[in-house]
Formats: structure tokens, sequence, C-alpha cells
């Protein structure tokens, strides 16, 4: 492939494997598309797919997925720890190898217009952004699914594309490129979760905390544990070593150990830092989780 970009996406599934699979096969076997990665989050109830393709492939198969979730993802009988807006909740796309950044943000508005076309509202977000407010993919979430109605009045919510109004099973989606991030979790020994979101409230950059780092507390129940889960949107300014080292130091203020941490997704190689994985204590961590081992 001589142009090939990288496609992220999020969507609110992450208990049922018959959906799941469904949802993952618009990337299976189509050529012009390589299916690098897909992790699901039983309590998060949320699935994230990492794929790379050629542009018009990643096109057609970025559509197709939409079109399976718009089938059988229906937000009115959905729960999860993780906040979310829509089925497909976030399509982010990424410059990989021989393709500008003006390139894939045509191609994620491309993806956008036709998505809207399908009756779903779509924001284009981050580098996509039409709009100041909408650069942020947690303002346009904020509020969840549940509160996109009384949103979505307001002037300065209207959809890039799509209804004026949220898709009654769909909800919306914000579509857009953005530079590579890292999703990353630190799970903590306790179940206390109002540890995990004071913790997560130091150590954000919106409570002026590390750079780049958006974070929220959140409850495991199915492991009985409170989780620090993070994105990490410029590994460069903050990497993984550095917000392991910053939610260690504020979890043991409260008396709380880190039990271990976990890697959402693919990672570039430059996102641990030269840091050790048994030193970040990650889960199930192996060398396919580089992204540039699977390129």
């Amino acid at each position: 492939m001589d142009k090939i970009i990288e496609c992220v996406p999020n969507f609110s599934e992450g208990r049922r494997a018959e959906v799941i699979e469904k949802i993952v096969d618009a990337f299976r076997g189509r050529e012009g598309i390589k299916l690098l990665d897909y992790t699901s989050d039983k309590d998060h109830n949320r699935s994230v797919i990492t794929a790379l393709g050629e542009p018009n492939a990643l096109k057609k198969a970025a559509l197709d997925m939409v079109r399976r979730a718009l089938e059988c993802i229906d937000l009115r009988q959905h729960e999860g720890k993780h906040p979310r807006m829509g089925a497909v909740d976030v399509m982010p796309f990424i410059p990989v190898k021989g393709v500008s950044v003006e390139e894939t943000i045509e191609l994620s508005i491309d993806v956008a217009r036709e998505i809207g076309k399908q009756g779903i509202p779509v924001y284009l977000y981050d580098k996509s952004a039409l709009i100041k407010e909408h650069e942020n993919l947690a303002d346009c979430r904020k509020g969840n699914f549940e509160g996109l109605n009384q949103k979505m009045m307001q002037p300065i919510w209207k959809p890039d594309f799509g209804p004026k109004r949220p898709h009654e099973s769909f909800g919306a989606i914000a579509v857009g490129c953005r530079k590579f991030l890292c999703a990353y979790n630190i799970n903590l020994d306790s179940s206390d979760l109002a540890a995990a979101k004071t913790i997560a409230g130091i150590i954000r950059e919106k409570g002026g905390g590390l750079k780049c780092c958006k974070a929220l507390g959140i409850e495991l129940k199915s492991r009985s544990l409170a989780q620090v889960s993070m994105n990490l949107t410029d590994y460069e300014v903050t990497g993984m070593l550095d917000a392991y080292k910053a939610v260690e130091r504020e979890a043991e203020k409260l008396g709380i150990k880190v039990l271990s941490s976990e890697i959402i997704g693919l990672i570039p190689k430059a996102a641990l830092q030269g840091a050790r994985p048994e030193q970040l204590k990650i889960e199930n961590y192996s060398p396919e989780k580089i992204l540039e081992n699977r390129i």
C-alpha cells in the first residue's frame, strides 16, 4: 500500500460476542485493508478496533461498520461505565504513510458526510473540526447519549452533517483526523471508586495535571476494582511512564497500590518512553501491542 491511514473506531458494545464479531467483520477480508487489533471491555461495554488501509478501501469499511452498528446496537438499552454518545461513538483517522494530514482530514469529512446521509448526526472533531467548540472529543460527548436531545437544541451543537436531532437508537458520532493516541488504563488494588475519581481529577490536564492527559475514575464491577482510565493525546508530551508514575504517586498518598495497567488497542513504541512492560505492570503484554510491529 502506497498510502496508509489508520482508523480506530470505538463502538458501544463489549459484551455480546456475536455483535462484536459482526461489526469487526466490516474490516476483515477486504482488499486494501488490514485489521490489526480489536479489544473489548465488559465493564466499559465498549470495543476498539485498529485497522490500516488505503483511503478508499478504509472509507468503504468504515461506512460498512457504521451500518452494522446501526443494525445491532440500540443505545436506549445500553449500559456501561465509559462515556458515549453513539453506537459508534468516535471514528478517528490517523495518517501513517504517504498521506498528508490534509488528505486525512478530507477523508474524514467524506466519511462524515456519508454517515450523515444515513440519518445519523455527525460532529467533525480534532483536526477536522469546523467549529472550535467541536475540537475536543470530551466536549462533543459531554452529556452522553441521554443528554443529546437537549444539547443539540443549542446552536453551537448543531451537527456538521446529518439531522439536527439524535438518531433514536444510534445517537450521534464524532469523526475526525487526529494524532496517534494512547488509550491506557491503570487498575488500582482497591475497589474505591472515589479514590480513582480523585486521582483522575488530579492527574488530568483539565485539573492542572499532566499535559495531553484525559482521565476518568471508573468502577470495574466484574473485577471488584477501581480504574483510572486515560487517553494520552500526545505521547511525545506525556507518555505511559509519566502517567503510571503520576497515578502511582497519587494512589500512594491515599494508601493504595497500583495493581496493574492495560493498553487498549495498539501504541507506538515511543509511547513506552523506554520503560519495560513489567515496570508498568501491563496485563497480557506482547510485542503485538506495538504498532510498528504490526504494520
